[in-house]
């Protein structure tokens, strides 16, 4: 494999880290747009053909909606440590993301002048759930129990079924234990039309969340403004920052899990320890790799979106941390807290040897839907305060509006708009 160590101040050897932004194949974009296009015109048949060209040959309209399960039926359904894990998650999940809600902001001013924040919940939420081949009954719980602490008055479930035209079991119980309003057995980039322009089946929505693939991620860039999105979610990324301290197969590891993830996944270590990123090296080139199971991603991940980066000194790692804003950063060194006020751009930290990343992907309480691709430098992991909309009140005093109304006249002529000049000189 010949996985090379590279010097931070090479940027060139780190073009492919630092390549951020959505940009996939124009044959991908062409395709999604006419998914879009075929079932904002024909509605449910275009659904159902989808449907039965990529997942259930099967597919009727009856076996789209998918009725949720009482929660003793989903159990039995699930192997009980599995169902004992999603309800932990759960828990965990709900009392972080509780302790998120906003309130509202009203302040009055000593003339009797009132200016307002309010928060009301969005009114529906569609929530993409990966399923078929990748079977996510996480993702249900990280973004439905957000929108239901919210207040979202309708969530939406769309999730591939299996090739029987089934729902996972696990998904069918997370859905149970988080309260998903509907369930539809529908993938890819039809789903996301029919949530985003509604059928005769399925309700649009008013924002759409969740992971997906590159067919499913182009969707929602294409339907945005139609209603809201989360983000574009792209393919899995980490960057361990390791020292002396740190273990390489604790490193290795991390590196691994998030490799297993997609081929196109990027993943990272960067350390002023060039023999650390030796033994780092030598594992990701020995049976440590094969020892996962899914060696044919990992391997093509290794050989193409693998970077072990020698730094100089502390700066150099927090520019390496800038410059990539990955979507998850390892912290395994001896002193984090000290590091961490100099990091800007990441979409989850995970803090010290006993922090996998896999934890924050369950059961840690944090969100797992994540920037990727730089967008950290921009945006944030899914949160409570995305499934609300704020909006902005104001009730003048006498007192106010007496003294602003010549100023108010005066900057709205200047922006030529006489008409709201003349509402303020109206108001003696």
């Amino acid at each position: 494999m010949g996985l090379k160590i590279v010097e931070a101040r090479d940027r060139g050897a780190l073009a492919g880290l630092y390549a951020g932004g959505w940009d996939p194949p124009q044959a991908v974009r062409d395709a999604v747009a006419a998914i879009i296009a075929d079932v904002r015109t024909r509605g449910d048949e275009a659904l159902l053909a989808y449907s039965r060209r990529f997942d259930d040959p099967n597919a009727t309209l009856e076996r789209l909606r998918v009725e949720v399960p009482a929660e003793a039926e989903a159990e039995s359904l699930v192997p009980r440590p599995i169902a004992e894990g999603l309800r932990l998650a759960h828990r965990r999940v709900r009392e972080f993301h509780e302790r998120q809600r906003p309130t509202d902001l009203i302040s009055t001013d000593p003339d009797g002048t009132i200016n307002a924040l309010l928060y009301q919940p969005l009114g529906s939420v569609g929530a993409y759930v990966p399923g078929g081949t990748a079977v996510l009954p996480s993702s249900v719980i990280m973004t439905v129990t957000p929108a239901k602490l919210a207040g979202v008055q309708r969530i939406v479930v769309a999730t591939p079924p299996r090739r029987d035209g089934t729902v996972d079991p696990a998904i069918l119980y997370a859905c149970r234990i988080c309260g998903v309003d509907e369930l539809y057995a529908i993938g890819g980039a039809q789903a996301i039309a029919a949530l985003a322009y509604g059928t005769a089946t399925i309700a649009s929505v008013d924002k759409i969340v969740g992971p997906g693939n590159v067919w499913v991620t182009e969707a929602k860039r294409q339907v945005f403004g139609r209603c809201g999105i989360d983000g574009l979610a792209g393919p899995s990324e980490v960057l361990v920052v390791a020292d002396a301290t740190a273990q390489p197969k604790l490193v290795a590891g991390e590196m691994l899990a998030q490799a297993e993830h997609d081929p196109l996944a990027r993943v990272a270590t960067v350390s002023t320890e060039h023999a650390l990123l030796e033994a780092v090296a030598d594992l990701l080139e020995g049976e440590f790799v094969r020892e996962t199971g899914r060696s044919e991603i990992v391997e093509s991940v290794l050989s193409r979106n693998a970077y072990l980066i020698h730094a100089r000194s502390r700066s150099e790692i927090i520019e390496v941390i800038r410059d990539f804003a990955p979507e998850h950063l390892s912290l395994q060194v001896s002193d984090p807290w000290e590091l961490i006020p100099s990091i800007r751009n990441a979409g989850a930290i995970f803090v010290g040897p006993d922090t996998p990343v896999a934890a924050g992907d369950y059961i840690a309480g944090s969100n797992h839907v994540l920037p990727t691709a730089g967008a950290a430098r921009y945006a944030s992991g899914l949160r409570t305060a995305d499934f609300y909309r704020t909006m902005s009140l104001v009730e003048n005093s006498r007192t106010r509006m007496h003294a602003d109304r010549e100023i108010l006249a005066a900057l709205a002529e200047f922006e030529g708009l006489p008409a709201h000049a003349r509402t303020a000189l109206m108001r003696e």
